[in-house]
């Protein structure tokens, strides 16, 4: 089509927009409104505008997608129906990418300390492009771990209107009839190394356990913060709990599209939404499903980015009046694609507020409040086992026991499922990172009454607190769940289950007690008085402190050397953007 034959647009004449559009196109019209912007017009012409669009809300969807992980692979796709959503509501949509890294494929490597790092570099750049592109608000399709905080933090930063899809569970692989997810496989790794299997078993598990994409199938971190994040407003109803490939899935990128449209008519910001009282759901739905000790470092970097005031007191507060429901694995039964047949975690939810346990008058994507939501969704179907009544929790308290003491003056996360029980007495074994305390745990070293310590793994240290599903899960799999604990700086994947404190601050790199222990010494986790104590006393650890150096830098250039020289520690949220 020739520039002669083109409608003239207000954008394109220079005439002013309209009244009612100007809260619409607060940024897109700073960009492509009058002769000034002739140039920045010319530029969109060969992707796809026309005159007409550029009078309308230009709406930005940052997908993440990649072929680098199962989790991501089919958001491209997502992203496509997003867009048809935003086009259909009137708006125009603009695709663009951001990168992903998969935890699952490089746990227990060197890689794996790129994984947090990761988090900050998403977030970074989508305000980037964002903000370069005058887009008037956002859709955020995540799909795995890091990549779904750092879209919500990217989208606190912007503060337009925006909506986060979360890309879907995986369904599970099936193996002689027995259900199948991927730490079936890190567990099978222990199993034989313990000689309960052979290679060729261990074999037949790998090749079934992942049949397609999607976020790993239990309550691990992705579909913890999925839900964490609808729990907040930032999703539509139940995106948390439906299947990756699935037509409900499609409907929810369509649907999201329309809804920021509607958020930018009303002027709903993200900031309207992401309250305190909205943190607070966070954490309540993520303790009820039985959630991954990481969305206590997710939650406290996205409120810290929404200015929101939020501490690990905040777990621990909310943690002592809301129970734990749900049966979900790893400490569980159940998958996630089995939750997602029942309905979802919305008659969680609204259980939980008919008990007085959520804030019900919450402001949502929706552009209602979360009581108005839930209002219209059935009860959960009888005679179901995945999620039990109030009146009879799997645990009374929360799982995730924020721990304190000598041992961890700054902080510390536990996850007790009660499984384990509430008390572990032990003797240090100390290993320097993951690597060599895997190496022991398979090769049969790890006794009975262990406190395995892995150190030097924290946010500056490691750098990157890389999570220790490897070691956790050759533990599970060599029978010791319930025999040792493993504490550390580093953090846990949501796979993580057993007697395990992760998170430990002040971290060792920066002279914390963690990296004062010696082997042999008296360690004791107290989940019942919420304490990690060193046996050892002060005028010691003193003339230990006093002979202590700190260890080089690992990394004296590129992203990991940057990330550690900017990042907080673990209990203010591992962020990389506090005080610059």
């Amino acid at each position: 089509m020739s520039s002669s034959s083109r409608k003239k647009s207000s954008a394109v004449s220079g005439k002013p927009a309209k009244k009612t559009a100007s809260l619409e196109r607060v940024h897109s019209s700073l960009l492509l409104d009058g002769p000034s912007r002739a140039a920045s017009r010319a530029m969109l012409y060969p992707v796809g505008f026309s005159d007409k669009d550029f009078t309308k809300s230009i709406v930005g969807i940052a997908s993440t997608w990649s072929m680098v992980t199962p989790c991501n692979m089919h958001i491209d796709a997502l992203a496509r129906e997003s867009a048809l959503g935003i086009d259909k509501a009137g708006g125009k949509a603009i695709i663009f990418n951001t990168i992903t890294i998969s935890d699952g494929i490089s746990m227990g490597t060197e890689g794996m300390k790129y994984s947090l790092v990761s988090r900050e570099v998403i977030a970074d750049s989508i305000e980037t492009v964002a903000g370069c592109q005058g887009f008037d608000g956002l859709v955020a399709i995540g799909g795995c771990d890091k990549n779904m905080p750092a879209c919500i933090m990217a989208i606190a930063r912007l503060n337009r209107p925006a909506v986060f899809v979360y890309g879907g569970t995986i369904l599970p692989g099936c193996l002689n009839g027995k259900l199948l997810d991927v730490i079936s496989v890190f567990e099978a790794v222990g199993q034989e190394a313990s000689g309960k299997i052979s290679a060729k078993e261990r074999q037949a598990v790998e090749s079934c356990a992942i049949p397609g994409p999607g976020s790993c199938g239990g309550m691990y971190t992705a579909n913890t913060m999925a839900s964490a994040i609808e729990a907040m407003g930032m999703s539509l109803p139940n995106s948390s709990a439906q299947a990756a490939v699935s037509s409900h899935k499609v409907q929810d990128c369509r649907d999201a599209g329309a809804a920021v449209l509607n958020l930018l008519k009303k002027g709903i910001r993200p900031l309207d939404i992401m309250t305190k009282k909205a943190f607070e759901n966070a954490i309540t739905i993520v303790i009820a499903l039985g959630g991954s000790t990481n969305a206590v470092l997710h939650l406290l970097a996205i409120a810290h980015t929404a200015g929101v005031k939020l501490t690990l007191e905040d777990f621990t507060r909310i943690g002592k009046r809301v129970p734990v429901l749900a049966d979900l694995k790893p400490s569980g039964k159940y998958l996630m694609s089995q939750l997602v047949e029942i309905g979802g975690i919305v008659p969680l939810m609204k259980d939980l507020l008919a008990a007085g346990i959520l804030h019900g008058d919450c402001m949502t994507v929706t552009g209602k409040t979360l009581a108005q939501n839930l209002a219209p969704f059935k009860p959960y179907p009888k005679g179901q086992e995945i999620i039990r009544p109030i009146s009879n929790p799997i645990k009374k308290e929360s799982h995730l026991v924020v721990l304190k003491g000598n041992l961890a003056p700054g902080g510390a996360v536990a996850k007790i499922s009660g499984k384990e029980g509430l008390l572990f007495s032990g003797k240090a074994r100390i290993f320097e990172s993951e690597e060599k305390a895997l190496q022991a745990i398979l090769a049969g070293s790890i006794k009975k009454g262990d406190v395995i310590v892995i150190r030097y793994e924290g946010p500056k240290g490691g750098p990157g607190m890389r999570e220790m599903l490897s070691p956790t899960s050759a533990v599970m799999g060599r029978g010791l769940g319930k025999d040792v604990a493993l504490i550390t700086d580093g953090r846990f994947s949501g796979g993580t289950h057993g007697f395990v404190v992760g998170h430990i601050t002040p971290e060792a790199h920066l002279g914390g007690p963690l990296a004062l222990v010696k082997n042999g010494d008296a360690i004791v986790i107290d989940a019942k008085k919420r304490t990690l104590s060193l046996g050892v006393s002060a005028a010691e650890l003193a003339k230990r402190k006093k002979a202590w150096k700190q260890p080089a830098p690992r990394y004296r250039r590129g992203v990991l050397a940057k990330y550690a020289s900017h990042v907080t520690d673990a209990s203010h949220g591992a962020v990389t953007d506090d005080g610059l």
